[in-house]
């Protein structure tokens, strides 16, 4: 599997680049696909980056040499980020997987001249035939580490470490306030954003200042490294995570993952791009699609709330239970969704507003 990956390091900030290939290509056949994959974090042992390539890779497993992959990582949003994806489809590269939100606008312009390239990217809303942005029903988990997280805090104040203020995390926010107030309406929850996917320093600076609050259940929200869930452990606070464990940073006090398996569904797209039939859409994917799970669940969770989390989670994959269904009232104490109605996927996406319950603004 590996003799068709190629990676490539680049250093945020720089436009030097360093090459490393483990095992020597192999002569590349008229009819391989390639597949050239940004990254915007180094891939490590836990995180987006790496929960990402365990996608990519089983794709690899499937197609072995007839799929040749380029991986690089740790690659700035902005103009660099355009000029290396034009730079992957000038070297051939006839399908993109380009792993963060801010490759969007790059990424759709090549769609748009390109039409004979297939991209997918992470956590976008631009559509075009030949450009696929899918992203995760996190709040459908988040929602249950709520309820979890609302039976083990003494302090009623939950915290939260967010990368960036897009929609798509705080939905997930959204929902863990909506899940902890389901069991204790009386929690709150504060926010501290940090700006950034990777950026260890200041995660570990967020974390010790929540702390510092008497926050003693932290959610390491989009973070690419364990630096919140590893203060935390140390602190003696409950703390979780998306997209990949965390476990073996914090063996006593991790209450569990939000995970992401995208291996299926990259293959799918991988499969359409051979076809001939790639399917431009915004794919918006969760429990009922085996895509998002949770795992590796605290045994501090009294059994009686882990029953009742078990039985919302098949209720979320079942379809039975919606987590943004009114009345939902945000934190100014607006109502934003009256009685028994449900929120769309769209407006979910677009989700620019707290509910009431998180007491930090939101940057303006």
């Amino acid at each position: 599997m590996s003799q068709s990956i190629k990676r490539r390091s680049f250093l945020k900030g720089s436009l030097a680049a360093t090459t490393a290939i483990a095992i020597p290509m192999q002569a590349m056949a008229a009819d391989k696909v390639k597949m050239g994959v940004l990254l915007p974090s180094p891939e490590a042992d836990v995180g987006w980056s790496r929960t990402l390539m365990e996608g990519v890779r089983s794709v690899q497993e499937a197609y072995g040499d007839a799929l040749e992959v380029t991986v690089l990582e740790n690659i700035a949003e902005g103009p660099d980020a355009d000029r290396i994806a034009n730079g992957l489809v000038g070297e051939g590269h006839d399908v993109l997987l380009l792993g963060s939100f801010g490759y969007q606008n790059g990424g759709i312009q090549i769609a748009k001249r390109r039409r004979d390239v297939s991209i997918i990217h992470a956590s976008g809303f631009m559509v075009e035939p030949n450009f696929a942005p899918f992203t995760a029903k996190y709040w459908q988990g988040t929602y249950l580490m709520g309820m979890a997280a609302a039976s083990l805090t003494k302090t009623k104040k939950l915290g939260c470490v967010g990368a960036f203020a897009i929609p798509e995390l705080i939905t997930s926010i959204n929902s863990f306030m909506l899940g902890a107030r389901s069991v204790d309406p009386e929690i709150e929850i504060t926010v501290v954003w940090v700006n950034s996917w990777f950026d260890p320093a200041s995660e570990q600076e967020a974390a010790k200042a929540l702390i510092s609050q008497n926050v003693d259940v932290i959610f390491s929200n989009a973070q690419d490294t364990p630096s919140v869930i590893a203060v935390a452990e140390e602190a003696g606070v409950y703390a979780w995570n998306l997209n990949s464990s965390m476990k073996s940073y914090a063996t006593k006090k991790y209450l569990g993952v939000v995970g992401t398996d995208w291996g299926p569904h990259f293959k799918r797209l991988v499969d359409g791009h051979v076809a001939g039939d790639f399917k431009g859409d915004n794919y918006w994917l969760g429990m009922e699609d085996d895509i998002v799970y949770t795992a590796d669940w605290n045994p501090d969770i009294p059994a009686d709330m882990q029953a009742k989390i078990n039985a919302r989670q098949a209720e979320i994959k079942g379809g039975t239970f919606d987590v943004f269904k009114g009345p939902l009232i945000d934190q100014s104490g607006t109502e934003r969704v009256a009685d028994g109605v449900v929120m769309t996927d769209g407006e979910i996406l677009s989700m620019d507003w707290h509910v009431a319950g998180v007491i930090s603004p939101l940057p303006s």
